[in-house]
């Protein structure tokens, strides 16, 4: 089965790459970059020093709002799931103010926040926690409601219900909601370089994007996509570990 499995990501890498040739052949080298002038740009970039200072600055920022995403995802969620009319009001209010698009608010983010790494880490912050929340919510929604009297029964604080209760018994949704959350959370750190930052490398994106440098483009994309999909199999990894 493992074999299997590596064959069918092979092959779907191979596909992957062939489909990208032909679009640059078809779209031209000013409008997609190639495979190979891609690779022969990241192995240039990560040469250099300067482009690290970036990948650090990126790196801190999405760091922070993930864990600050996290924490505060999740407790909140824990808070209104365990009363099922708190979450029955929140989540369609929670809902909602996720659909407003995220952009529209930056200029409130950077009024609060200044021109720094704290309106980048705030904009992550807002892309990835009320995902965790719902995800967090509605696990609690569908736990068998003996936890919860069992908890009462032997007389538990509101943060022994959570911590020895709750949160082992929702671990593999919330691991779900952290997946979905850890990804939102880099695109908001990346949209907040993009907007308003002289570092990091959403600002690297923007700059390659008005000198029309598509290799730049590129590597930077192939680079987030690995370490997108690197981070997500492990943390589809711990999940699983979770479920047994």
């Amino acid at each position: 089965m493992t074999i299997h499995r590596h064959i069918g990501t092979a092959a779907v890498f191979v596909t992957l790459l062939v489909i990208w040739q032909g679009l640059h052949q078809l779209a031209g080298e000013n409008a997609l970059a190639s495979p190979v002038e891609t690779a022969v740009k990241l192995y240039a970039m990560m040469g250099d020093n300067d482009f690290w200072g970036h990948v650090a600055e990126t790196s801190y920022a999405f760091v922070m709002a993930l864990v600050i995403g996290t924490v505060a995802g999740i407790s909140l969620g824990i808070v209104l799931g365990v009363s099922r009319l708190s979450s029955q009001v929140a989540e369609p209010i929670l809902i909602n103010l996720y659909s407003i698009p995220k952009v529209t608010l930056y200029p409130l983010v950077l009024l609060c926040f200044g021109l720094g790494i704290s309106a980048k880490v705030a904009f992550g912050v807002m892309h990835g926690m009320i995902p965790m929340t719902i995800f967090t919510m509605n696990a609690i929604r569908q736990m068998k409601p003996v936890y919860l009297r069992s908890s009462r029964v032997m007389r538990l604080t509101p943060l022994q219900t959570a911590w020895t209760v709750v949160l082992p018994a929702i671990l593999p949704e919330v691991f779900s909601g952290i997946r979905l959350g850890f990804s939102l959370t880099l695109l908001g750190v990346l949209i907040g370089e993009m907007f308003a930052s002289r570092r990091g490398l959403g600002f690297l994106i923007t700059n390659a994007m008005n000198l029309g440098d598509t290799q730049t483009i590129m590597a930077i994309a192939v680079l987030l996509t690995a370490f997108a999909v690197t981070a997500n199999a492990g943390l589809v990894l711990l999940g699983g570990q979770g479920r047994r």
